[in-house]
Protein backbone atom coordinates (compact mmCIF):
# COMPACT_ATOMS: atom_id res chain seq x y z
CA UNK A 1 0.00 0.00 0.00
CA UNK A 2 1.02 3.30 -1.05
CA UNK A 3 1.54 6.16 1.10
CA UNK A 4 -1.69 7.69 -0.88
CA UNK A 5 -3.35 4.82 -0.02
CA UNK A 6 -2.69 4.84 3.40
CA UNK A 7 -3.08 8.26 3.97
CA UNK A 8 -6.90 7.31 2.43
CA UNK A 9 -7.31 4.28 4.53
CA UNK A 10 -6.50 6.08 7.52
CA UNK A 11 -9.08 8.98 6.85
CA UNK A 12 -11.65 7.19 5.87
CA UNK A 13 -11.17 4.85 8.99
CA UNK A 14 -11.21 8.30 10.85
CA UNK A 15 -14.31 8.95 9.36
CA UNK A 16 -16.34 5.72 9.78
CA UNK A 17 -15.21 5.15 13.56
CA UNK A 18 -16.45 9.42 14.22
CA UNK A 19 -19.75 8.67 12.40
CA UNK A 20 -20.35 4.97 14.07
CA UNK A 21 -19.77 7.16 17.47
CA UNK A 22 -22.23 9.86 16.84
CA UNK A 23 -24.70 7.68 14.79
CA UNK A 24 -24.81 4.44 17.49
CA UNK A 25 -25.95 6.72 20.54
CA UNK A 26 -28.67 8.23 18.01
CA UNK A 27 -29.88 5.05 17.10
CA UNK A 28 -29.87 3.21 20.55
CA UNK A 29 -31.91 6.54 21.55
CA UNK A 30 -34.23 6.27 18.55
CA UNK A 31 -34.71 2.73 19.08
CA UNK A 32 -35.13 3.10 23.00
CA UNK A 33 -37.77 5.60 22.42
CA UNK A 34 -39.27 3.59 20.09
CA UNK A 35 -39.68 0.58 22.20
CA UNK A 36 -41.03 2.52 24.82
CA UNK A 37 -43.86 4.43 22.78
CA UNK A 38 -44.89 0.75 21.54
CA UNK A 39 -45.05 -0.25 25.07
CA UNK A 40 -47.43 3.19 25.26
CA UNK A 41 -49.18 2.44 22.38
CA UNK A 42 -50.10 -1.62 23.32
CA UNK A 43 -51.16 -0.31 27.06
CA UNK A 44 -53.25 2.13 25.41
CA UNK A 45 -55.31 0.10 22.95
CA UNK A 46 -55.96 -2.55 25.49
CA UNK A 47 -56.91 -0.67 28.11
CA UNK A 48 -59.20 1.19 25.40
CA UNK A 49 -60.72 -2.00 24.70
CA UNK A 50 -61.28 -3.29 28.15
CA UNK A 51 -63.04 -0.05 28.51
CA UNK A 52 -65.60 -0.42 25.98
CA UNK A 53 -66.33 -4.50 27.38
CA UNK A 54 -67.05 -3.31 30.57
CA UNK A 55 -69.37 -0.49 29.02
CA UNK A 56 -66.90 2.17 31.16
CA UNK A 57 -66.63 4.40 28.44
CA UNK A 58 -70.37 5.77 28.86
CA UNK A 59 -69.36 7.00 32.62
CA UNK A 60 -72.78 8.84 33.25
CA UNK A 61 -76.09 7.14 34.27
CA UNK A 62 -76.50 4.92 37.79
CA UNK A 63 -74.28 2.42 36.30
CA UNK A 64 -71.30 4.48 35.82
CA UNK A 65 -69.48 3.79 38.82
CA UNK A 66 -70.21 0.10 39.18
CA UNK A 67 -68.45 0.09 35.04
CA UNK A 68 -65.66 1.72 35.98
CA UNK A 69 -64.73 -0.26 38.92
CA UNK A 70 -64.82 -3.60 37.31
CA UNK A 71 -62.98 -2.22 34.59
CA UNK A 72 -60.24 -0.66 37.13
CA UNK A 73 -59.97 -3.83 39.13
CA UNK A 74 -59.60 -5.88 35.06
CA UNK A 75 -57.23 -3.37 34.42
CA UNK A 76 -54.99 -3.15 37.26
CA UNK A 77 -54.03 -6.64 37.10
CA UNK A 78 -52.76 -6.91 33.59
CA UNK A 79 -51.05 -4.73 31.80
CA UNK A 80 -51.13 -1.48 34.48
CA UNK A 81 -50.28 -1.93 37.94
CA UNK A 82 -52.42 1.18 39.03
CA UNK A 83 -55.59 2.17 37.30
CA UNK A 84 -57.75 5.36 37.60
CA UNK A 85 -61.15 5.99 35.96
CA UNK A 86 -62.91 9.56 36.09
CA UNK A 87 -65.44 11.04 34.69
CA UNK A 88 -66.19 13.83 31.90
CA UNK A 89 -66.35 16.29 35.38
CA UNK A 90 -62.14 15.36 36.39
CA UNK A 91 -63.99 13.35 39.22
CA UNK A 92 -62.26 10.11 40.33
CA UNK A 93 -64.85 7.32 40.13
CA UNK A 94 -62.68 4.17 40.23
CA UNK A 95 -58.97 3.33 41.68
CA UNK A 96 -57.52 0.04 41.48
CA UNK A 97 -53.89 -1.67 41.99
CA UNK A 98 -51.71 -4.16 42.55
CA UNK A 99 -49.46 -4.43 45.24
CA UNK A 100 -46.38 -3.10 43.10
CA UNK A 101 -49.04 -0.26 41.99
CA UNK A 102 -49.91 0.74 45.89
CA UNK A 103 -45.70 1.00 46.70
CA UNK A 104 -45.02 3.36 43.64
CA UNK A 105 -48.23 5.14 44.58
CA UNK A 106 -46.43 6.77 47.13
CA UNK A 107 -44.04 8.29 45.33
CA UNK A 108 -45.32 9.37 42.36
CA UNK A 109 -46.69 13.12 42.41
CA UNK A 110 -50.41 13.63 42.05
CA UNK A 111 -51.70 16.13 39.78
CA UNK A 112 -54.99 18.37 38.95
CA UNK A 113 -58.31 17.23 37.93
CA UNK A 114 -57.61 15.69 34.08
CA UNK A 115 -58.54 17.78 31.57
CA UNK A 116 -56.70 16.79 28.60
CA UNK A 117 -57.45 16.31 25.04
CA UNK A 118 -55.23 14.25 23.96
CA UNK A 119 -53.42 10.73 25.06
CA UNK A 120 -50.18 11.17 26.48
CA UNK A 121 -47.62 9.33 29.21
CA UNK A 122 -44.59 10.15 31.30
CA UNK A 123 -41.30 8.08 31.70
CA UNK A 124 -40.73 8.06 35.25
CA UNK A 125 -37.51 6.90 37.43
CA UNK A 126 -38.32 5.60 41.20
CA UNK A 127 -36.66 6.37 43.31
CA UNK A 128 -34.90 2.54 44.22
CA UNK A 129 -34.35 2.60 40.21
CA UNK A 130 -37.49 1.18 39.07
CA UNK A 131 -39.06 2.39 35.61
CA UNK A 132 -42.66 3.40 35.42
CA UNK A 133 -44.84 4.67 32.46
CA UNK A 134 -47.67 6.95 33.66
CA UNK A 135 -50.36 7.35 30.87
CA UNK A 136 -53.48 9.67 30.31
CA UNK A 137 -56.23 8.85 28.10
CA UNK A 138 -59.08 10.81 27.44
CA UNK A 139 -62.17 8.64 26.95
CA UNK A 140 -64.35 8.80 23.86
CA UNK A 141 -67.62 6.58 22.73
CA UNK A 142 -65.98 7.18 19.40
CA UNK A 143 -62.32 7.18 17.34
CA UNK A 144 -63.21 10.69 16.02
CA UNK A 145 -61.34 13.34 17.68
CA UNK A 146 -64.89 15.57 17.16
CA UNK A 147 -66.34 13.03 19.81
CA UNK A 148 -67.01 14.02 23.08
CA UNK A 149 -64.89 13.46 26.25
CA UNK A 150 -66.69 11.21 28.45
CA UNK A 151 -64.07 10.34 31.05
CA UNK A 152 -60.69 9.75 31.31
CA UNK A 153 -58.26 6.76 31.90
CA UNK A 154 -54.53 7.22 34.16
CA UNK A 155 -52.85 4.37 34.40
CA UNK A 156 -49.07 3.55 35.35
CA UNK A 157 -47.22 0.25 34.35
CA UNK A 158 -44.32 -0.38 36.36
CA UNK A 159 -42.24 -1.82 33.27
CA UNK A 160 -40.66 -5.68 35.01
CA UNK A 161 -36.90 -5.76 34.16
CA UNK A 162 -37.18 -8.85 31.80
CA UNK A 163 -38.45 -5.94 29.87
CA UNK A 164 -36.61 -3.43 30.67
CA UNK A 165 -33.83 -5.29 29.62
CA UNK A 166 -35.48 -6.61 26.16
CA UNK A 167 -35.73 -2.98 25.59
CA UNK A 168 -31.92 -1.93 26.41
CA UNK A 169 -31.11 -5.21 23.84
CA UNK A 170 -33.41 -4.03 21.22
CA UNK A 171 -31.96 -0.47 21.58
CA UNK A 172 -28.09 -2.08 21.64
CA UNK A 173 -28.66 -4.40 19.10
CA UNK A 174 -29.89 -1.18 16.70
CA UNK A 175 -27.04 0.93 18.10
CA UNK A 176 -24.61 -2.27 17.23
CA UNK A 177 -26.11 -2.51 13.42
CA UNK A 178 -25.86 0.83 12.73
CA UNK A 179 -22.10 1.09 13.86
CA UNK A 180 -21.41 -1.92 11.92
CA UNK A 181 -23.12 -0.20 8.75
CA UNK A 182 -21.06 2.66 9.88
CA UNK A 183 -17.95 0.54 9.63
CA UNK A 184 -18.96 -1.46 6.49
CA UNK A 185 -19.72 1.20 4.03
CA UNK A 186 -16.59 2.49 4.83
CA UNK A 187 -14.89 -0.40 3.62
CA UNK A 188 -17.10 -0.45 0.93
CA UNK A 189 -16.09 2.94 0.16
CA UNK A 190 -12.24 2.38 0.36
CA UNK A 191 -11.70 0.66 -2.98
CA UNK A 192 -13.86 3.33 -4.45
CA UNK A 193 -11.83 6.05 -3.47
CA UNK A 194 -8.51 4.52 -3.95
CA UNK A 195 -9.66 4.24 -7.71
CA UNK A 196 -10.62 7.48 -7.98
CA UNK A 197 -7.71 8.88 -6.46
CA UNK A 198 -5.03 6.90 -8.80
CA UNK A 199 -7.15 7.87 -11.71
CA UNK A 200 -6.91 11.41 -10.46
CA UNK A 201 -2.78 10.85 -9.87
CA UNK A 202 -2.35 9.74 -13.23
CA UNK A 203 -4.28 12.10 -15.07
CA UNK A 204 -2.76 15.00 -12.56
CA UNK A 205 0.56 13.64 -13.64
CA UNK A 206 -0.22 13.74 -17.29
CA UNK A 207 -1.19 17.52 -17.04
CA UNK A 208 1.98 18.31 -15.47
CA UNK A 209 3.78 16.12 -17.77
CA UNK A 210 2.97 18.45 -20.52
CA UNK A 211 3.39 20.91 -18.15
CA UNK A 212 6.97 20.35 -17.58
CA UNK A 213 7.79 19.22 -21.35
CA UNK A 214 5.89 22.84 -22.45
CA UNK A 215 8.76 24.37 -19.97
CA UNK A 216 11.35 22.20 -21.50
CA UNK A 217 10.22 23.37 -25.10
CA UNK A 218 9.99 26.97 -24.16
CA UNK A 219 13.62 26.74 -22.42
CA UNK A 220 14.85 25.36 -25.53
CA UNK A 221 13.43 27.80 -27.86
CA UNK A 222 15.39 30.40 -25.48
CA UNK A 223 18.38 28.62 -25.61
CA UNK A 224 18.50 28.34 -29.42
CA UNK A 225 17.62 31.98 -30.20
CA UNK A 226 20.39 33.06 -27.51
CA UNK A 227 23.17 30.51 -29.31
CA UNK A 228 22.90 28.25 -26.29
CA UNK A 229 22.67 24.68 -25.74
CA UNK A 230 20.23 25.12 -22.80
CA UNK A 231 22.32 23.16 -20.90
CA UNK A 232 22.38 25.99 -18.26
CA UNK A 233 18.96 25.99 -17.68
CA UNK A 234 19.18 22.39 -17.10
CA UNK A 235 21.92 23.24 -14.48
CA UNK A 236 20.95 27.24 -12.92
CA UNK A 237 17.32 25.38 -12.18
CA UNK A 238 18.90 22.47 -10.18
CA UNK A 239 21.52 24.42 -8.47
CA UNK A 240 18.44 26.63 -7.33
CA UNK A 241 16.79 23.69 -5.96
CA UNK A 242 19.77 22.59 -4.43
CA UNK A 243 19.97 26.38 -2.62
CA UNK A 244 16.29 26.45 -2.03
CA UNK A 245 15.75 23.66 -0.26
CA UNK A 246 18.21 24.10 2.33
CA UNK A 247 15.52 27.20 3.01
CA UNK A 248 12.56 24.24 3.34
CA UNK A 249 11.12 25.77 -0.04
CA UNK A 250 8.94 22.44 -1.03
CA UNK A 251 5.68 21.78 -3.21
CA UNK A 252 4.68 25.17 -5.00
CA UNK A 253 7.39 27.07 -3.48
CA UNK A 254 9.70 25.18 -4.99
CA UNK A 255 7.65 24.50 -8.12
CA UNK A 256 7.41 28.00 -8.86
CA UNK A 257 11.32 28.26 -8.20
CA UNK A 258 12.24 25.20 -10.72
CA UNK A 259 9.91 26.56 -13.42
CA UNK A 260 11.28 29.91 -12.78
CA UNK A 261 14.76 29.26 -12.87
CA UNK A 262 14.39 27.27 -15.93
CA UNK A 263 12.64 30.00 -17.67
CA UNK A 264 14.29 32.91 -16.33
CA UNK A 265 15.56 34.52 -19.63
CA UNK A 266 11.83 33.59 -21.52
CA UNK A 267 11.23 37.08 -22.59
CA UNK A 268 14.30 37.27 -24.63
CA UNK A 269 12.01 35.58 -27.00
CA UNK A 270 10.43 39.36 -27.71
CA UNK A 271 14.22 40.95 -28.50
CA UNK A 272 15.56 41.46 -31.84
CA UNK A 273 18.46 39.25 -33.36
CA UNK A 274 20.52 42.31 -33.96
CA UNK A 275 20.67 42.66 -30.54
CA UNK A 276 20.56 39.69 -28.90
CA UNK A 277 23.39 37.88 -31.58
CA UNK A 278 25.43 40.63 -31.21
CA UNK A 279 29.23 39.83 -30.89
CA UNK A 280 30.10 43.47 -29.81
CA UNK A 281 29.49 45.53 -26.47
CA UNK A 282 25.88 47.00 -26.82
CA UNK A 283 25.62 50.66 -26.81
CA UNK A 284 23.17 52.10 -24.23
CA UNK A 285 20.11 52.25 -26.70
CA UNK A 286 20.90 48.41 -27.46
CA UNK A 287 21.29 47.54 -23.58
CA UNK A 288 17.79 49.49 -22.62
CA UNK A 289 16.30 46.73 -25.50
CA UNK A 290 18.13 44.45 -23.98
CA UNK A 291 16.90 44.77 -20.48
CA UNK A 292 13.72 44.81 -21.54
CA UNK A 293 13.55 41.18 -21.83
CA UNK A 294 12.36 40.86 -17.95
CA UNK A 295 9.12 42.66 -19.06
CA UNK A 296 8.61 41.05 -21.75
CA UNK A 297 9.21 37.72 -19.86
CA UNK A 298 6.88 38.81 -17.00
CA UNK A 299 4.48 39.36 -19.41
CA UNK A 300 4.88 35.65 -21.16
CA UNK A 301 4.25 34.10 -17.87
CA UNK A 302 1.89 36.30 -15.96
CA UNK A 303 -2.02 34.76 -16.60
CA UNK A 304 -0.60 31.35 -17.30
CA UNK A 305 -1.83 29.56 -14.07
CA UNK A 306 0.93 26.87 -13.54
CA UNK A 307 3.87 29.47 -14.23
CA UNK A 308 2.51 32.51 -12.40
CA UNK A 309 4.81 31.37 -9.86
CA UNK A 310 7.42 31.37 -11.83
CA UNK A 311 7.05 35.53 -12.16
CA UNK A 312 9.47 36.33 -9.10
CA UNK A 313 12.58 34.55 -10.73
CA UNK A 314 11.84 36.22 -14.03
CA UNK A 315 10.88 39.36 -13.05
CA UNK A 316 13.55 39.90 -10.33
CA UNK A 317 16.41 37.46 -11.20
CA UNK A 318 18.67 41.32 -12.45
CA UNK A 319 17.95 42.20 -8.99
CA UNK A 320 20.60 43.05 -6.42
CA UNK A 321 20.98 43.41 -2.70
CA UNK A 322 22.03 46.86 -2.93
CA UNK A 323 19.18 48.05 -5.23
CA UNK A 324 21.28 48.94 -8.01
CA UNK A 325 20.00 46.25 -10.39
CA UNK A 326 17.01 46.56 -12.49
CA UNK A 327 13.87 46.84 -13.66
CA UNK A 328 12.59 47.79 -10.42
CA UNK A 329 15.86 48.48 -8.35
CA UNK A 330 14.55 46.47 -5.82
CA UNK A 331 16.88 46.10 -2.56
CA UNK A 332 17.00 43.72 -0.08
CA UNK A 333 14.22 41.68 1.30
CA UNK A 334 12.16 43.76 -1.34
CA UNK A 335 13.33 41.27 -3.74
CA UNK A 336 12.22 37.97 -3.61
CA UNK A 337 13.35 35.19 -2.05
CA UNK A 338 13.23 32.90 -5.16
CA UNK A 339 14.94 35.68 -7.21
CA UNK A 340 17.97 35.98 -4.29
CA UNK A 341 18.61 32.14 -4.16
CA UNK A 342 18.60 32.36 -8.39
CA UNK A 343 20.75 35.66 -8.46
CA UNK A 344 23.47 33.30 -6.98
CA UNK A 345 23.20 29.57 -8.83
CA UNK A 346 22.66 31.76 -12.07
CA UNK A 347 26.29 33.83 -11.64
CA UNK A 348 27.54 30.60 -10.05
CA UNK A 349 26.97 28.32 -12.88
CA UNK A 350 28.03 31.22 -15.77
CA UNK A 351 31.40 31.86 -13.87
CA UNK A 352 31.69 28.28 -13.95
CA UNK A 353 30.47 27.15 -17.48
CA UNK A 354 32.61 27.30 -20.25
CA UNK A 355 31.10 29.50 -23.32
CA UNK A 356 32.80 30.07 -26.79
CA UNK A 357 33.65 33.19 -25.41
CA UNK A 358 35.36 32.63 -22.28
CA UNK A 359 37.19 29.50 -20.30
CA UNK A 360 35.46 27.93 -17.10
CA UNK A 361 36.70 29.62 -13.79
CA UNK A 362 38.42 27.49 -11.35
CA UNK A 363 35.77 26.66 -8.00
CA UNK A 364 38.17 28.96 -5.79
CA UNK A 365 37.86 31.75 -8.45
CA UNK A 366 34.39 31.55 -9.04
CA UNK A 367 33.49 31.04 -5.04
CA UNK A 368 35.81 34.42 -4.79
CA UNK A 369 34.05 36.43 -7.07
CA UNK A 370 30.27 35.49 -5.56
CA UNK A 371 32.44 36.01 -1.53
CA UNK A 372 33.40 39.77 -3.42
CA UNK A 373 29.49 40.34 -3.85
CA UNK A 374 27.97 39.66 -0.77
CA UNK A 375 26.10 42.78 0.54
CA UNK A 376 26.52 44.37 -3.23
CA UNK A 377 24.88 41.99 -5.43
CA UNK A 378 24.29 38.90 -3.48
CA UNK A 379 22.10 37.97 -0.16
CA UNK A 380 24.16 36.89 2.27
CA UNK A 381 21.83 34.70 3.61
CA UNK A 382 21.68 32.85 0.70
CA UNK A 383 25.41 32.47 0.28
CA UNK A 384 25.29 31.13 3.64
CA UNK A 385 23.28 28.20 2.73
CA UNK A 386 25.31 27.90 -0.74
CA UNK A 387 28.92 27.98 0.55
CA UNK A 388 28.48 24.42 1.87
CA UNK A 389 26.83 23.17 -1.27
CA UNK A 390 29.13 24.78 -3.20
CA UNK A 391 32.08 22.63 -3.55
CA UNK A 392 29.40 19.28 -4.06
CA UNK A 393 27.48 21.36 -6.49
CA UNK A 394 30.93 22.40 -8.87
CA UNK A 395 32.14 18.55 -8.94
CA UNK A 396 28.55 17.31 -9.68
CA UNK A 397 28.48 19.60 -12.69
CA UNK A 398 32.20 19.55 -13.79
CA UNK A 399 31.83 18.29 -17.57
CA UNK A 400 28.05 17.54 -17.29
CA UNK A 401 26.61 17.23 -20.38
CA UNK A 402 22.95 18.73 -21.87
CA UNK A 403 21.64 14.99 -20.80
CA UNK A 404 23.07 14.83 -17.58
CA UNK A 405 22.04 17.79 -16.41
CA UNK A 406 18.26 17.47 -17.59
CA UNK A 407 18.73 14.31 -15.77
CA UNK A 408 19.82 15.98 -12.31
CA UNK A 409 16.84 18.30 -12.70
CA UNK A 410 14.52 15.97 -13.79
CA UNK A 411 15.48 13.74 -10.22
CA UNK A 412 14.56 17.43 -7.98
CA UNK A 413 10.95 17.34 -10.55
CA UNK A 414 9.94 14.02 -9.44
CA UNK A 415 10.69 15.01 -5.86
CA UNK A 416 9.11 17.96 -5.62
CA UNK A 417 6.25 17.98 -8.45
CA UNK A 418 5.13 14.81 -6.60
CA UNK A 419 5.78 12.33 -9.52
Amino acid sequence: MNSSNRRAAWRIAAVSLVLAALASPVAWFVARERAEESTVSLAIEESQRLLHHFGAIVLDGPDAEGHAVNAAKTIAGGLFDIAEIYNAKGERLAEAMTPEGTQAEGVLLHHASPAYTAASYESLKLPDGGWVLRIFVPLRIADSLDSPITGYFEGVRIIPEWQRQQMFDSALSSALMVGLASLLCGLAIYPVVVRLSADNERKAREVLDSHISMMEALGRAIAKRDSDTGTHNYRVAWIAARIAEQFGFSDTAMQSLIAGSFLHDVGKIGIPDAILLKPGKLDDDEFEIMRSHVAQGEEIVTGIGWLEGASDVVAGHHEKWNGSGYPRRLKGEQIPLAARIFAVADVFDALCSKRPYKEAMSFDMAMGVLEKDIGSHFDPRVMAAFRPLARQIFDRLAGCSEEEAARLLEERVRLHFGM
